[in-house]
């Protein structure tokens, strides 16, 4: 693993180059072109904010900022496994005609969502201040948070990218999975909606601790519950180990099955 980050470094400037093109060709021809990267997520934080307070009747004080702050993070983290599900697939040409590390592949599509959700922190921080929320020191616990939702997203960008190339099926599988596992994590209502013996279970999804812990620096001024994000980073760090050997087994062959 060592000398594949020795390697990855190396051509530093390739994922670089790939991340400001992908940054660059995402919203290219459209008429709002970057502003993109904040309406799509302002749209979903309108339908959702109408939806559940007042349809499902979720009682959540500055509910639109409760879900904005929940909402962003789990946008990158989804985007991020599903754009990099298809990235070997959809770069076959570049994979089959030169040498460099495979796995700048799967890691430019989440440094490239990493660098969205980055962007989208204009419209956050603003939105909070506005809404009367104070921000705390506690913010600076934020890049440690979100170094440990980017292990877990690359873990999972490192496999399933991998296991794509060999099973076709594993894009629309994942999906259904993603979509699951939206409605189990505390985005659109607190973690209080499920009853007390379900919480410890819920708790063992690694997303519910990073996203809480989001909120608790963003919208609540205080420090995450350590215990809880130190469980997410050693799932993080599992996850990024296994998907690590995952995508180097499934790497021997990809120019056969590509």
């Amino acid at each position: 693993m060592f000398i594949e980050v020795r390697e990855i470094f190396n051509y530093r400037h390739m994922l670089i180059s790939m991340v400001q093109r992908e940054l660059r060709s995402r919203y290219k021809g459209s008429f709002l072109g970057f502003l993109w990267t904040f309406v799509n997520p302002l749209l979903q934080l309108a339908v959702y904010s109408i939806v559940f307070p007042y349809i499902l009747r979720v009682d959540q004080e500055n509910y639109p900022m409760f879900l904005f702050v929940a909402l962003l993070p789990w946008i990158f983290f989804t985007s991020s496994i599903q754009n990099a599900t298809t990235s070997v697939l959809g770069s076959a040409n570049l994979v089959t005609k030169i040498y460099f590390p495979r796995i700048i592949l799967p890691l430019s599509s989440v440094c490239t969502n990493l660098m969205n959700y980055i962007y989208s922190l204009v419209i956050v921080i603003p939105a909070l201040l506005i809404t009367g929320v104070d921000l705390t020191i506690n913010l600076l616990w934020f890049p440690l948070i979100l170094l440990i939702e980017f292990l877990f997203a690359l873990g999972l960008a490192l496999a399933f990218s991998a296991l794509h190339v060999k099973f076709r099926d594993a894009a629309h599988i994942i999906g259904i999975v993603i979509f699951c596992w939206f409605y189990i994590t505390p985005i659109v209502f607190p973690m209080t909606i499920f009853p007390e013996t379900m919480q410890q279970y819920i708790m063992l999804n690694p997303m519910v601790a990073i996203i809480e812990a989001f909120r608790d620096i963003f919208l609540f001024g205080q420090q995450p519950n350590f215990s809880a994000l130190i469980y997410s980073a050693l799932v993080s760090l599992a996850t990024l180990i296994i998907g690590f050997f995952v995508f180097k087994n499934f790497e021997k062959t990809f120019a056969e099955d590509l």
